[in-house]
């Protein structure tokens, strides 16, 4: 079965596996049903592919709520270097989940703050970096403004 999960998430169908991705991620705002499954997700973390990176991403924030035995203490660090990802795509992707992490975990606040803090955004083309920039905006003043 967990094979079947990994495989559908990394489908060579995006449309299929975004679909996919989708439903685990509507189920994982009710339920922890997909718990089971964090391990596996974050095995996803360093796929070639972004796009299945992305599905990662948001797979792990969306279970962080239900992380009561800390798995994401193993994979924060792998977590946060993708607010600097090769793909500009995948760093915004990562930095909106952010917000979603941080509110479940606030003992990562002052990390994820720090990280986003001191991102070096160097390496994108200029059309890209305001995006990231502004998204980075965002997700702080979410994060501190949440009170935690």
């Amino acid at each position: 079965m967990k094979e079947d999960v990994i495989a559908k998430l990394t489908a060579k169908d995006d449309k299929y596996a975004c679909s996919f991705a989708d439903r685990i991620l509507s189920e994982s705002r009710e339920t922890d049903k997909w718990y089971e499954y964090f391990d596996d997700f974050a095995s996803l973390l360093h796929h070639p592919k972004s796009l299945v990176r992305n599905r990662a991403l948001y797979l792990l924030a969306a279970n962080a709520q239900w992380d009561r035995e800390n798995r994401f203490d193993a994979i924060l660090s792998d977590f946060l270097a993708h607010i600097t990802d090769e793909k500009p795509i995948t760093a915004r992707q990562c930095v909106k989940s952010l917000a979603q992490v941080g509110l479940a975990k606030p003992q990562y606040l002052p990390e994820i703050l720090s990280c986003l803090q001191n991102a070096d955004l160097s390496k994108y083309k200029d059309s890209m970096r305001p995006l990231i920039e502004k998204d980075i905006a965002e997700t702080e003043k979410r994060l501190t403004a949440s009170g935690l």
